[in-house]
């Protein structure tokens, strides 16, 4: 519904500016051009050609609103699917919370079913609490207020990081199939642990969502040519190439009738970007249609990183 009403309003608005200024200019516009060609040369030429140079301005005007509005019609299209998917991801945990504090009430004196409800209640609190925090991070990052501890780090203290992490979400999924491979002394990189292991855990998050049935899960780390890349791979339905792009953009999501079904506020894929850039690192992504999902974080080493931000920058850029 939100939706539909910002796409009606963006519709009256350039409905107003077609017969309010459109039409007017493009009158004005052979008027000018008329007077040109008739009656006194001298005056009706410098007449006709302000009038046209008046309307080319007015048309470039025109434009440019159109440009804004549309923009900031897309936007605010975005923030009421965001608004939406929020609330539901809210509502969810709040909602089992809720059902979960009755049970309790109705339960009292049979310590088996309190003992399983307070299980619950913890899972739905974490997950509560996690979408909070993402919530608050990519306002911080908005604002730029997101501080990085960037240093020279191991990359097993990084995937030792997101593995924890993941773990809660695996439990919930016994039959995934998930392995970890990692070359040999790899070096260290520049980078801060916990935000390189959050934006890895963003990524197996998404793997698990989207992967096959079961889900197949690669967590791979290999020296490239000029830097270190760590891999997240699923056995998904893959992405489309045109989406590759689309799929970094805050509160994108490809199909809207998966993001009904699985949760995500469609912000993931928005942080990991962030994160690479604050990094100097590259995000890549190799899919297709039905053949999965590689996503790539290629990380400065520590050694480059040190010598100056030009040079991580160009070696990561390079790699």
């Amino acid at each position: 519904m939100a939706k539909n009403r910002v796409r009606l309003g963006y519709r009256r608005i350039v409905q107003l500016l077609v017969y309010l200024v459109i039409i007017p200019t493009v009158l004005t516009l052979l008027v000018g051009i008329v007077l040109m060609f008739i009656g006194s040369p001298t005056f009706n030429l410098l007449f006709g050609v302000l009038t046209v140079a008046f309307v080319l301005v007015a048309v470039t005007g025109i434009v440019l609103v159109l440009v804004f509005l549309r923009r900031e019609a897309n936007l605010s299209e975005l923030q009421a699917d965001f608004v939406s998917k929020v609330s539901h991801e809210l509502r969810t945990p709040l909602t089992s919370i809720r059902l979960f504090v009755e049970t309790m009430e109705r339960s009292r004196g049979d310590q088996a079913t309190q003992d399983k409800v307070l299980a619950a209640l913890g899972r739905e609190t974490e997950r509560l609490t996690v979408v909070i925090e993402r919530l608050l991070d990519w306002g911080r990052m908005e604002a730029g207020r997101k501080l990085f501890d960037l240093r020279p780090t191991g990359v097993a203290e990084i995937l030792a990081e997101a593995q924890g992490a993941f773990a809660p979400l695996r439990e919930r999924y016994p039959d995934v199939d998930f392995a970890i491979d990692v070359e040999p002394q790899l070096p260290l990189v520049f980078a801060d642990p916990l935000a390189i292991a959050d934006a890895l855990g963003n990524l197996l998050s998404n793997a698990l969502k989207y992967g096959g049935t079961p889900p197949v899960i690669r967590l791979r780390a290999r020296r490239v040519p000029r830097g270190v890349a760590i891999e997240v791979s699923d056995n998904g339905n893959g992405i489309p190439r045109g989406e590759h792009r689309r799929i970094f953009q805050k509160f994108y999501r490809i199909d809207d009738r998966l993001s009904r079904e699985r949760e995500g506020s469609g912000l993931g894929l928005a942080i990991v970007k962030h994160i690479a850039r604050a990094h100097r690192a590259r995000i890549q992504l190799d899919s297709a249609k039905g053949g999965g999902s590689t996503f790539r974080l290629v990380l400065p080493i520590a050694k480059l990183a040190a010598a100056g931000p030009a040079a991580a920058a160009q070696e990561a850029k390079s790699a």
